[in-house]
């Protein structure tokens, strides 16, 4: 070939899948591989597939049918990738099936496809290397896996157990996004809060020092590097309480996202999950005590196998209590190949809906409530979206696409990626708007 190979990606899933992808298309393109952006326009079509639901496995079967239709050549990867018959059952003439993080089975199957024709003095990739999202943040996976065993979840079986970075490795790839303009880190993980139990919290050199892999040592220093570090799926162990002073210190962003997935004991004990709720109500208020500006967010379960009238009051009555900032609800779906499928007393669909309605509608409440609290009081605010006049983006309590907005006017130009004080007016059920005061 003459020309460069093409190729055509699609990422579905996670914020983790969305980190497996960009490693796989920062090895293609190291290799002199191309970036198409329509799928008729490439060589090949990579399908990185998110498999944890059946409804996400009907989008990412469709995924894997569009690029079969309008290209033809497609290799597929990801979570549903670890069920391969189930893949070639309804598109049989896939060129690769590949399992979640096989990158060198994808970088195989590709080259079987379309041989790379790569050209040293042409074919540069940037050192923190190819990223799906903006500029200025970027997701930074720290642990592959899981150890825990939650009734609803075939994470392990799909990823296996927690396998955890080097804390060197980590910080190299934070320092190097960092110098390349990135200014939030989100850090992510399958449980955030269990990182380097499988390492022993090895110890590994780092600049002039040695760093263990250990939550609390890495957060403190990737809080050192001058970004905003947000950590997300952190599970609710004791020695989370200790991260809570470097937020109160500005190392760290204050920001939780802790997913308790229920509050009655009973319901936990079959999700095969904590069941301290009363502690983590304590817990809670002296996080905040310590750390006021601390936001909390979190994701919840309604409509459980064997979730009774008195569990989802007892959630409803948790919720008004822990006053959380921002929350995700879920209505239960059975998930092949896990536990919970043989639990009994199933919950009728039309309780689900009504569950569900119940619980966004007192979240939404409880959100309304917060939010009118910080009307009068200033932000820091990153900017993810700029016109004339106006501008969106968030403070240090929302992360990029699942919490709330700042919705900002200014008299100055704003860009994408600016950090900017903002004087906020008003708010309505999830986001907040003001003036630019500080630049």
């Amino acid at each position: 070939m003459n020309r460069a190979p093409k190729v055509s990606f699609v990422s579905l899933g996670c914020p983790k899948a969305l980190v497996d992808s960009e490693r796989i298309l920062t090895r293609l393109r190291a290799e002199g591989y191309e970036l198409s952006r329509k799928h008729d326009g490439a060589d090949l079509v990579i399908v990185n597939t998110c498999g944890f639901l059946d409804s996400a496995k009907e989008e990412s079967l469709a995924a894997i049918g569009q690029a079969m239709a309008e290209n033809g050549k497609v290799v597929v990867t990801g979570c549903m990738g670890a069920e391969p018959e189930a893949i070639e059952k309804v598109h049989p003439g896939v060129l690769a099936i590949t399992g979640p993080q096989q990158y060198e089975s994808v970088v195989e199957a590709v080259h079987r496809a379309i041989p790379p024709r790569h050209d040293p003095y042409v074919d540069l990739v940037p050192p923190q290397g190819v990223k799906l999202t903006p500029r200025h943040y970027a997701y930074l996976k720290i642990s592959e896996g899981c150890h825990n065993r939650c009734s609803f979840c075939i994470i392990p079986r799909l990823r296996g157990d927690l396998v955890s970075r080097p804390a060197s490795e980590v910080l190299r790839e934070a320092e190097l996004l960092v110098k390349a303009g990135t200014k939030e880190l989100l850090v992510i993980s399958q449980d955030t809060s269990a990182y380097g139990i499988d390492l022993k919290y090895a110890q590994s050199r780092w600049q002039d020092r040695d760093v263990a892999a250990r939550f609390l040592d890495l957060a403190r220093e990737l809080g050192s590097l001058g970004a905003w570090v947000r950590l997300h799926y952190v599970y609710p162990y004791p020695h989370v309480d200790e991260v809570i002073a470097l937020m109160a210190e500005g190392k760290v962003l204050p920001y939780l996202d802790i997913p308790f997935q229920h509050a009655s004991p009973e319901v936990l004990r079959r999700m095969r999950r904590p069941a301290a709720q009363d502690r983590t109500l304590t817990r809670i208020a002296r996080w905040r005590a310590d750390c006021p500006d601390l936001t909390l967010r979190s994701t919840f379960i309604v409509g459980f196998p064997g979730e009774s009238d008195a569990d989802f009051e007892e959630l409803l009555a948790w919720l008004d209590e822990a006053q959380l900032d921002r929350v995700g609800c879920f209505k239960y779906e059975a998930v092949e190949g896990a536990a919970a499928n043989a639990l009994p007393d199933p919950v009728p669909e039309e309780v689900k809906i009504e569950r569900w309605h119940r619980f966004m509608e007192r979240q939404q409440a409880i959100s309304v409530r917060r939010l009118k609290r910080k009307v009068g009081g200033r932000q820091q605010v990153i900017i993810d979206a700029a016109g004339a006049g106006a501008a969106r983006g968030r403070g240090k309590g929302d992360a990029p696409e699942i919490d709330g907005a700042v919705h900002v006017t200014s008299r100055r130009p704003l860009r994408v990626g600016d950090i900017v004080t903002v004087k906020i007016e008003r708010s309505d059920a999830y986001d907040l708007h003001g003036t630019a005061v500080g630049f």
